[in-house]
């Protein structure tokens, strides 16, 4: 039987909305990554070794704090060769805590049922986006093999989320566990977004190396929006905290990207970069309603 999600989260109550929070571990137990890439990636962050979040305790966690939370798991299994934690389990999850979680999809490029697979999970299971990470899923986001699965997220009317910038995961680890940093250039996004204005399009993190780049094209056009998870703002490149209170006022998402970063450290970090209260009020939850088309 399918489970379709519906929100129920009072937007006018919640203080925030996470636009990203990871959930890579599933009821049995089992892990999106192989051991050594989860491991690594634990030290990377300074987690320790069982790091992961089940669905249920995030929620818990997430309502106690008066914040709404973007939730999802990443399909990488054609570079992996690992099985993806099931989508499905993660909406039934949403769907109990349909009061604070908000459910992404996920879909392997390189999967030839990819486009299938989001007309399924949006229209059957009512998924509010969909997250990509090109360096984890091997893939240029602006090869125009790729194309097909965007206009189905388009036509959905949905967001689609894409890492850019450095990964913690495989970090230093030899060869970073084969993972490419170039594949989350944000440049190659600029492509994506020019050539479906119709699609809003979410650049997760502060794109280290390439923040320029990034605060440029989240400029430059209208369906393009950077999401904050990922670093503490102590450590926010000083060029993308300006911009924040300039231009990018209306184009920035609060984010996480918990268990990697903790909320109250980012809430409190946040807080302390002096941002106009008018405007860190769109960034912490009113940019995000208006992506998720949950105003």
């Amino acid at each position: 039987m399918t489970v379709r999600y519906e929100a129920a989260i009072d937007c006018t109550a919640v203080d925030a909305i996470d636009f990203h929070t990871h959930v890579e571990v599933d009821a049995s137990g089992h892990c999106a990554y192989d051991d050594e890439l989860a491991e690594a990636t634990g030290r990377y962050f300074k987690l320790g070794a069982d790091y992961f979040t089940r669905v249920d305790d995030l929620a818990a966690h997430y309502r106690q704090h008066n914040t709404a939370a973007v939730v999802f798991t990443i399909d990488a299994h054609t570079v992996s060769g690992r099985r993806p934690n099931s989508v499905e389990e993660l909406i039934e999850g949403t769907v109990r805590n349909n009061d604070v979680l908000i459910p992404f999809g996920s879909v392997d490029p390189w999967d030839s049922d990819a486009v299938r697979r989001v007309q399924e999970l949006t229209g059957d299971y009512g998924v509010k986006g969909f997250k990509f990470h090109p360096s984890l899923q091997g893939f240029e986001p602006n090869d125009r093999r790729f194309y097909p699965i965007y206009e189905s997220i388009a036509a959905a009317g949905v967001p689609a989320l894409f890492h850019t910038g450095q990964t913690g995961l495989g970090s230093a680890l030899p060869g970073g566990h084969g993972i490419k940093l170039r594949y989350s250039d944000p440049m190659l996004l600029d492509d994506v977004a020019a050539d479906f204005p119709d699609l809003t399009v979410v650049m997760a993190h502060p794109a280290v190396p390439w923040v320029d780049s990034q605060i440029a094209i989240a400029s430059h056009k209208a369906n393009v929006y950077i999401d904050l998870s990922g670093w503490s703002p102590k450590y926010f490149p000083p060029q993308l905290v300006s911009a924040l209170k300039r231009q990018l006022g209306t184009k920035a998402l609060f984010g996480t990207d918990h268990p990697y970063i903790a909320l109250d450290r980012w809430r409190q970090d946040f807080e302390a970069l002096g941002i106009d209260p008018s405007v860190a009020r769109k960034i912490l939850k009113e940019n995000a309603l208006r992506v998720l088309r949950l105003a």
